[in-house]
């Protein structure tokens, strides 16, 4: 889980095997932003985040976290580390995404 504040925002949402994207400017405060760490085919690895920021009026706006944010003045993250568990991501054709593989 990240909370903290954003001097910008880069916003993801899923259209047709795309992301549509929109930049926000700040300040934001990310009001929260979670996700996960897995790892694809090649061994490379895959950050995989939602995030809610608001701005000085209270208007909230959400997706997926993209390229492009820069922290201003601080972000707090938090990784919880589950033992024995190795998530994995596979690319899928028909989506165009890198899912998570499971079971």
């Amino acid at each position: 889980m990240l909370i903290g504040a954003l001097k910008c925002a880069v916003l993801g949402c899923y259209k047709e095997g795309g992301y549509v994207t929109t930049r926000l400017d700040g300040p934001l405060e990310v009001a929260p932003c979670m996700g996960n760490v897995a790892v694809d085919e090649k061994g490379e690895t895959i950050v995989h985040a939602h995030i809610v920021v608001s701005n000085e009026k209270g208007e909230a706006y959400g997706g997926h976290l993209m390229k492009g944010c820069h922290v201003g003045p601080t972000a707090e993250l938090v990784v919880v580390e589950a033992a024995g568990v190795h998530l994995q991501r596979k690319y899928d054709e028909k989506t165009k995404l890198k899912l998570l593989k499971l079971g």
